[in-house]
């Protein structure tokens, strides 16, 4: 009686197994055909553009004025000065507590 228990037992953890494997080729099968689904235009070819990240324009001004709820990241994304930059221009600001009015310098 073990003997079969054991066999069984064997024989589904086989199953299991295989079942999972052919679940994941059909996930991936249908994930890559809805990308490919996404590249092709309405007469079916596929669109070679390659959209390239915007940089963000850096601004001319001089100063920023911080604003209720900005962030140093935030007024980076806005600015298009780098953190790193915005902090090592105004080292006397803590970049955790901007206090609306601070006036940022960005060059």
């Amino acid at each position: 009686m073990k003997k079969t228990k054991r066999y069984l037992v064997r024989l589904l953890a086989v199953l299991a197994i295989a079942a999972v494997a052919v679940a994941v080729v059909v996930i991936v099968s249908n994930f890559k055909a809805d990308d490919s689904n996404d590249k092709t235009s309405g007469n079916g070819k596929a669109q070679t553009t390659k959209q390239q990240p915007k940089k963000p324009q850096r601004s001319k001004a001089k100063t920023y004025t911080v604003q209720s709820g900005d962030t140093l990241t935030a007024i980076a994304h806005k600015t298009g000065v780098p953190v790193a930059e915005l902090q090592a221009l105004n080292p006397e600001i803590d970049p955790q507590i901007l206090i609306a009015g601070e006036v940022l310098k960005l060059r």
